[in-house]
């Protein structure tokens, strides 16, 4: 019976860490993407005048 549970502990614990690792994978890549509009500005004239 001690090994039937533990072979249970291993099953449950093997799932718990593959639901961990999908929902990094869901957290990461469906997250918004930046706004890069202010980079199509050419980057001298995104500076400011130093004088």
């Amino acid at each position: 019976m001690n090994r039937l549970q533990k072979w249970f502990e291993a099953f449950v614990g093997i799932c718990a860490a593959e639901q961990e690792r999908l929902a990094r994978a869901h957290a990461i890549f469906n997250a918004p993407a930046p706004d890069l509009s202010p980079l199509e500005k050419p980057a001298c004239w995104r500076r400011s005048c130093a004088h």
